[in-house]
């Protein structure tokens, strides 16, 4: 006879989830304990196609980049987003190759001293070399008047970032190529598209004339690149792409000549995505020197932080789907099994141990196990019951989730252009940008966040990791500023600022002096910090939103505000100087990119490209929506603890419409500055402008071969207001 349940939805939620991940197929069930997912830490090497091949064919799981008996997908370009440390000021010696420059200019502004970072745009104190569209466009750029373009080299496919080292350029572009292959035992090459990075080095002796060395090219997208001295390190990242019988492989070409042909090394750890991503180094100055590579098959990378000795790859960790069918079997024997009643426990228990039932046939006895003992009690007894369980469950998951929702951290060492891999190590949460790793005197400090949606309950918190040189654990401070994540964080010596925010904006101050990190001072404040930057030993300058609350109780973003933290008194940090610019909407490419903003202490100079939101919302019946005044172009301003921020003056790019309604992406908002001597650079897709730094006044225009049209054929509607949090 058929019983007759009344289960609470969390009771069955729990039940029906088991049931549904237990696999139906009539036959005794054969599982891999949850741990055995842990793998090792020894990285190993593969000794051929075929080790790959089956290694791939025992760990992929579903979802995974690689794909069995076809092409898997090649991933889209990942960028880094970061913040950054003062681009120096450098003497016109690297320009003396190219004739009289500046006595001082800016650089890129970059995380680590000494370890450049690609970008768009470069500058030696005399050229200015810029990617504009599908060509690299040099700009004798100084003296200001007679400035003018001296070359323009068309680049085939999507032109990325470049560096520049005296006579020698380094362009790096993705192209989307057609590449004909043979298959193992087959005959005829057939076309498969490939996605490919090319590293495109440059004889720049002659400025008017760039001829072209080398072209490093291997499978894959541009990653991240960094230049130390002479020697460019850039890494290339690719889905693993295996068929039935064979499987690509990364292989460095020189054209189209094999140049490198790397190992491949791999970690037991089983991944849900596996890519390949490719380190390759060259001597910029040095043709004839060999290039290195070695590539290592790891999760999909998304961060990447270099110092002067090494190259930190990081990614989440990420199980195959069968971890998680195995978790929900595991749950539910160690957690909700311990909560029943001794009778039921003891009949599940003894029907699990059962070796003559299949899954099915086990299930089967324990669902009626759990219908008789709920049945018989009481509504009281059920509600304690199911609030027990959801309490156990809760707190399970969550220490779980600890356990599994890790960032990944490689290490390799480099020296010269040599490669070697180190060690790599595990943190809890997720890291923010490149900014959440330093590395300083042979140890890595690590900023994150971690959250987990545990049985409908929410948990987030921050933590501060040190790992030693063989990147084990060496100190930590867990569990800072509970129910925030980290907006923007800056490892200075042996402290560590950072922000984080929910609904006001917390500044920690946080000592790194000795193993164990410890908060040295805090400060509360409205808004937030997406970007820090170190003014002085004493001054931190911040750059973000200001935020209000809203009539739902919640908290709106409105426009930019930046800040300078006095940080004298490391117990009592405090808010020096704000200065704010817009109403809501208002944005500015700096927070999300630290190459995008310009300081400099000794010229008291700070510029920010900004994109402006101007008054109110007004009705425009020819688009039939309400519209916003926008502004585009640098804010260029002056800083002194003393004298907090002082507008210096304005650059924009916009002419006629545009001026008033510029929409995002336009090839007229600027996007970087520079200087040269008391000239300041303004750099945007149509062109570069040099004003005056003492008065502001246009000394130069130079007009970039911009082709790009209008990507919208009317001005984009702007919200009034954006909501943070209710």
């Amino acid at each position: 006879m058929k019983k007759t349940l009344t289960v609470s939805i969390a009771l069955l939620a729990a039940i029906v989830m088991l049931a549904a991940c237990t696999p139906q197929t009539g036959q005794k069930q054969v599982t891999t304990p949850v741990s055995t997912f842990t793998g090792g830490d020894d990285m190993k090497k593969f000794s051929s196609r075929q080790e790959i091949l089956d290694f791939l064919k025992e760990n992929s799981g579903a979802g995974s980049a690689a794909s069995y008996g076809g092409i898997g997908r090649s991933g889209g370009i990942m960028m880094e987003t970061a913040m950054a440390a003062p681009p120096m000021a450098k003497s016109a010696d690297a320009a003396a190759s190219s004739g009289a420059g500046a006595a001082g200019y800016s650089r890129t502004n970059v995380q680590v001293e000494g370890v450049d970072e690609a970008d768009f745009v470069k500058n030696d104190g005399k050229y200015i070399y810029a990617i504009s569209g599908n060509k690299l466009v040099i700009v004798d750029a100084f003296p200001a008047e007679d400035a003018g373009i001296v070359s323009e080299t068309k680049i085939d496919g999507y032109s990325q970032q470049l560096f520049v080292n005296g006579d020698h350029l380094v362009a790096f572009v993705n192209r989307g190529e057609e590449v004909p292959s043979i298959a193992k035992y087959d005959i005829i090459p057939r076309p498969a598209y490939q996605q490919r990075v090319h590293a495109l080095l440059y004889d720049i002796s002659d400025r008017s004339d760039p001829k072209l060395l080398k072209d490093y090219n291997l499978a894959g997208n541009f990653l991240s690149a960094r230049m130390i001295g002479d020697y460019v390190y850039f890494i290339a990242q690719d889905g693993v792409r295996y068929y039935t019988t064979m499987v690509d492989v990364p292989v460095v070409k020189e054209a189209s000549s094999i140049a490198v042909q790397p190992d491949i090394f791999y970690f037991p750890q089983p991944e849900d995505n596996y890519n390949f991503n490719t380190v390759m180094s060259f001597n910029i100055k040095d043709e004839s020197e060999e290039p290195q590579a070695k590539s290592f098959m790891m999760g999909w990378a998304s961060t990447v932080y270099v110092s002067e000795d090494a190259i930190y790859i990081a990614y989440q960790k990420n199980y195959p789907y069968r971890y998680y069918e195995q978790y929900n079997e595991e749950r539910f024997y160690d957690v909700i099994v311990p909560l029943l009643p001794s009778d039921a426990r003891d009949s599940i228990n003894g029907i699990k141990g059962d070796g003559s039932l299949n899954a099915d046939e086990k299930w089967d006895r324990i669902s009626s196990v759990l219908e008789d003992m709920y049945n018989a009690m009481d509504e009281g007894s059920k509600e304690d019951f199911v609030e027990r369980m959801q309490k156990a469950i809760r707190e399970y998951e969550v220490r779980k989730d600890e356990e599994r929702r890790k960032t990944v951290i490689h290490k390799i060492a480099i020296d010269d252009g040599d490669l070697e891999y180190v060690a790599k190590g595990e943190v809890k949460g997720y890291l923010l940008n490149q900014f959440s790793l330093d590395e300083h005197e042979g140890r890595l400090r690590v900023a994150t966040t971690f959250d987990s949606w545990a049985a409908d309950d929410y948990v987030q918190y921050n933590s501060v990791y040190v790992l030693d040189g063989q990147m084990g654990l060496a100190g930590s401070l867990e569990r800072i500023a509970p129910d925030e994540r980290i907006y923007s964080t800056r490892f200075i010596g042996d402290r560590l600022y950072m922000v984080t925010f929910k609904r006001v904006d917390p500044f920690f101050v946080i000592d790194l002096s000795g193993t164990d990190p410890r908060i040295l001072g805090e400060l509360k404040l409205p808004g937030f910090s997406d970007y820090l930057h170190p003014y002085d030993g004493d001054h931190i300058i911040g750059v973000g939103k200001e935020t209000a609350e809203n009539e739902w109780g919640g908290v709106s973003t409105k426009g930019i505000k930046i800040a300078l933290f006095d940080v004298s008194d490391v117990s009592n940090p405090k808010n020096q100087a704000v200065y704010s610019i817009g109403e809501a909407g208002t944005d500015s490419e700096a927070l999300n990119d630290h190459k995008a903003f310009l300081f400099d202490k000794e010229k008291s100079l700070l510029v920010l490209p900004v994109r402006e939101i101007r008054g109110e919302a007004k009705y425009d019946p020819r688009y039939g929506y309400y519209r916003q005044n926008v502004w585009q172009g640098a804010y260029v301003l002056g800083l002194t603890p003393e004298d907090g921020f002082t507008l210096k003056g304005k650059v924009t790019h916009s002419e006629g419409d545009e001026q008033q309604w510029g929409w995002y992406g336009s090839p007229s908002a600027v996007r970087r500055a520079l200087y040269m001597d008391d000239i300041l650079y303004t750099v945007s897709g149509k062109y570069i402008k040099a004003n005056g730094l003492e008065d502001m006044e246009e000394v130069a225009t130079v007009k970039l071969p911009y082709e790009g049209e209008q990507p919208y054929p009317y001005p984009v509607p702007m919200a009034s207001e954006g909501v943070m949090a209710k």
